[in-house]
């Protein structure tokens, strides 16, 4: 068993590349999806807690919040952000986890969207 987890590690680090480049555009398909309510992309704002890209099969699963459990969008977002990665090239299947703990917060904005929304 050792021996197969060693190449499992071994075939991994040989598709890393393959994984960084289908995760990087789907960070850029991401980064096209805007809150509704906060003139920042999804990615930058934070909302996006999880992503897990398998590039072999193509499937992409997001971890993400909303700004406020009552957001009026909290039904049909999900379902944007997944049109938005179904886009990207090598993506079969997408799925959006809409979660709600560890609650969003600033803190969690990248330096760029702070800069881009004038917080210090």
């Amino acid at each position: 068993m050792t021996d197969e987890s060693d190449r499992s590690k071994q075939g991994q680090a040989n598709n890393d590349a393959g994984r960084d480049d289908l995760k990087s555009r789907v960070i850029v398909a991401l980064r096209t999806v805007y809150d509704p309510e906060i003139p920042v992309n999804i990615f930058d704002l934070g909302l996006v807690y999880g992503l897990d890209v398998d590039e072999d099969a193509g499937r992409v699963g997001i971890r993400m919040t909303l700004t406020a459990p009552g957001c009026p969008v909290a039904q049909t977002f999900p379902a944007t952000v997944e049109d938005a990665v179904f886009a990207v090239s090598g993506v079969s299947d997408v799925h959006v986890e809409l979660v709600w703990d560890p609650p969003w917060s600033r803190d969690r904005i990248s330096n760029a969207a702070r800069l881009q929304l004038g917080m210090s």
